[in-house]
């Protein structure tokens, strides 16, 4: 197999391959993440993913590294002036959904003790693996389990596929292609 054989959906876009590479479907368990790639999920909604990948280090400096308390704490006018930040999606919608996400965040850590506890059973704690020849799906019936849950919570742009692109992202599910190096390594 070739060692540089990626997914189909990688483009050669240097930020896209080092994403591919690095870091989807690795597992991740860090709140912190798990947090950032939830709500980075919600703001690719009706745009591409390299638009967000191109963004991310804005989002991180704006949403201070996506510390769910800091972010939480945010005002009115601290979302005002997001607006004019051309280094992020301009969409209120959006901005105060990572904030309401936040604060829904502490409170699901409340009751669960981290985020990666509450997201990690929904899979008993490992991947769920596709099997070879079966099409990536836009979303499952488990993603829109947990998307339900999630908007019952507070949560806000967690629709079943922004759910289920998050779980390809953080390992949930290893939707790498049987022919992709990064495969075997999820497995």
């Amino acid at each position: 197999m070739d060692q540089h054989q990626r997914c189909q959906w990688v483009s050669d876009d240097g930020p896209y391959i080092e994403y591919h590479d690095a870091e989807w479907g690795t597992p991740s368990h860090d709140d912190r993440y798990l947090f950032e790639m939830l709500c980075l999920e919600g703001q690719q909604a009706g745009l591409s993913w390299i638009t967000v990948l191109r963004k991310r280090a804005q989002y991180r400096k704006v949403f201070h590294r996506f510390d769910q308390k800091k972010v939480a704490a945010m005002s009115e006018a601290d979302i005002d002036a997001l607006l004019q930040d051309a280094g992020i999606i301009r969409h209120r919608g959006k901005l105060s959904a990572i904030r309401d996400n936040a604060i829904a965040a502490l409170a699901l850590k409340k009751e669960f003790g981290s985020l990666d506890a509450y997201f990690w059973a929904y899979v008993d704690g490992k991947p769920v693996c596709r099997q070879p020849g079966v099409p990536v799906p836009a979303s499952t019936p488990l993603s829109t389990q947990i998307s339900k849950d999630l908007k019952k919570r507070g949560f806000r742009f967690v629709g079943p596929t922004t759910v289920y692109a998050f779980m390809q992202a953080v390992g949930m599910v290893n939707d790498h292609g049987p022919g992709c190096f990064r495969y075997r390594a999820n497995t």
